[in-house]
This record gives C-alpha cells, structure tokens and sequence, in this order.
C-alpha cells in the first residue's frame, strides 16, 4: 500500500463530494478528511478548512488538475 500525502485543502462538503466522485470514476486511490469539531461549533474551519484529501504523492499533479477544472481556483 502507498503512503499518503495531504494534497490539497477543501473548503466545504459539496467540493469534497464532487472530488470523491470524479477520484473514484478515474480510479485514484484518495482519503478525505474531514475536520468537524462540534466542541468548538466548527470555529477550526475557519482557520483549516473544511477537510482535505490525502493520496499518493504520485498522484498529486492529476489530482490538483482536476480541482482546478471543477472549480475554476
């Protein structure tokens, strides 16, 4: 198994789910994590993101692409 690299910041749940599935159509082998912390009312987001998705630092040039494509940033 390839270790995995946190390879880009996502900002809320609909970027992460849209990543999810184009990652899975492809067949790029990826982990989101999502940062939720209720104890805090989600302050942390605020300064972490929403999440971020790890993968195989191979990976990372195709995956940072096809970010940019479904969201123009």
């Amino acid at each position: 198994m390839k270790h995995f690299e946190k390879i880009l910041r996502l900002d809320n749940a609909f970027e992460a789910e849209r990543m999810r599935e184009v990652l899975e159509v492809r067949g790029i082998p990826f982990s989101i994590i999502e940062r939720t912390d209720s104890a805090l009312g989600g302050i942390s987001e605020l300064e972490f993101g929403w999440g971020y998705l790890e993968s195989p630092s191979d990976k990372k040039e195709e995956i940072l692409r096809i970010y940019r494509e479904l969201t123009g940033k």
